[in-house]
């Protein structure tokens, strides 16, 4: 039975720093953070990339009806939902490289697979497979920082590491309009391809295996099936999986109708790509206010805050969408503020629900990616295709699930909220 680096206080003090290579220098925290933002932000780009393209795709396939655009998105979003459940697993038997090496390899084939199919059918069959077998980019890096930090200073890396990684749905979208006027909307998923390339490299030079030695995990079921269990049946951690996947059910509604509420409702549909960069502004703010403000306060009482905050923006937004013409900049000054909030409970929520799980934190990462991608894929999916023509369904749903998300949190809370907590890691 050993120690965990949040009982030897040495340790976890120089934690990122101890990143060594064999033949390099270390791998520093400075590093990490970018490293760890830019092989979770492959999966944002080849979400954000398609938005302005989605009307052309589906039209040039022959996609039955306007929402069904929304396919090209929710397929992919499910398929990493999905697939989140088996690299965990892997990644705490066989290591971090070895899994996130096999995600890059079928970004990449895929990516150049769906820039040359024909039928739209095929292609979301594509997209699925994708989202599948590029799952381990979502749970990998998590997992991968967990295994050095833990509590209040886990929840600051992924605060810095998620306002990178934002930076992709800022640009993503104008880089895809730039990259479909001038080459058409196939070279979108060739440019995929390049920068799973170029990620894939940095990856081989720079990043060393993290999973220590005496953390290695049985492959076999039982023993996957019981750390999922307990990443998951645990009452601390639990509601705080599912909070996040109802609040971000709520943001992916918004991603699948993005393009349609912008281009039909508002009809500012050639500006798209400034609006929807305007509107992630909020959450790269939020994310770094979080890194400098949660080891002061405490994720729980930050991120509790937020998910109060968002739910009285959501009532406002239900108010203003109900106000016929709605006025464009009340929707996006409103829809920003919303996507802040989430910047303040994406990075707290994951860290509280990773903080015991020390010893299994692949599985962990796993199973708890896959509950938050899964539910957030279908919620968004449902979200999306109550588009009517207006904001209203999408207000509504953000409102529910940010209630429904303060319902389950405070179960896991005792009824409690506001607490400055750090429990200790699992010992095995």
């Amino acid at each position: 039975m050993s120690s965990t680096p949040d009982t030897q206080p040495a340790r976890r003090e120089k934690a990122v720093e101890v990143l060594k290579h064999p033949l390099r220098r270390p791998l520093g925290e400075r590093e990490l953070i970018v490293l760890m933002a830019l092989l979770m932000s492959l999966q944002a780009f080849g979400i954000d990339a398609m938005l302005p393209a989605l009307g052309q795709m589906a039209s040039e396939m022959g996609a039955a009806d306007g929402n069904s655009r929304q396919f090209v998105i929710g397929a992919y979003f499910l398929g990493g939902g999905f697939g989140a459940f088996f690299p965990g697993a892997f990644a705490d038997r066989f290591g971090r490289r070895p899994v996130l090496a096999t995600a890059l390899i079928a970004y990449i084939t895929l990516s150049l697979a769906c820039a040359l199919v024909t039928n739209y059918t095929a292609l979301l069959v594509l997209r699925l497979v994708q989202g599948v077998l590029c799952a381990g980019l979502s749970v990998v890096p998590a997992a991968i920082v967990r295994d050095h930090v833990g509590g209040d200073r886990m929840a600051r890396l992924m605060s810095l590491i998620m306002m990178i990684f934002l930076l992709v749905p800022i640009l993503a979208p104008a880089i895809g309009q730039g990259i479909m006027y001038l080459l058409g909307w196939r070279a979108i998923f060739g440019a995929m391809a390049v920068m799973g390339t170029l990620v894939g490299a940095w990856v081989w030079l720079r990043l060393p295996e993290t999973l220590q030695d005496e953390n290695v995990q049985d492959i076999r079921a039982p023993t996957i099936l019981r750390n999922m269990g307990r990443a998951l049946w645990d009452r601390g951690a639990i509601g705080y999986v599912v909070g996040s996947a109802l609040v971000f059910g709520s943001l992916f509604g918004f991603l699948n109708s993005s393009q349609q509420l912008i281009a039909q409702t508002f009809g500012m549909g050639e500006y798209f790509a400034l609006i929807f960069g305007g509107a992630v502004l909020g959450m790269v703010a939020a994310n770094f206010t979080n890194s400098r403000i949660v080891e002061r306060f405490g994720a729980r009482r930050v991120s509790h805050t937020a998910l109060f905050v968002f739910i009285a923006i959501a009532i406002a937004q239900l108010v203003s969408a109900r106000q016929q013409p709605q006025s464009l900049a009340e929707f996006i000054v409103l829809m920003s503020l919303s996507m802040a909030m989430l910047g303040f409970i994406g990075a707290n929520f994951s860290s509280i629900a990773m903080q015991p799980f020390y010893h299994i934190a692949g599985a962990a990462s796993s199973a708890q990616t896959a509950v938050r991608m899964s539910t957030g894929a279908i919620l968004g999916a449902v979200i999306g295709n109550l588009y009517n023509g207006t904001s209203v369904p999408l207000a509504g749903s953000m409102l529910a699930c940010g209630l429904l998300a303060l319902a389950v949190v405070l179960f896991s809370e005792h009824g409690k909220l506001f607490r400055r907590v750090n429990r200790e890691p699992e010992e095995t």
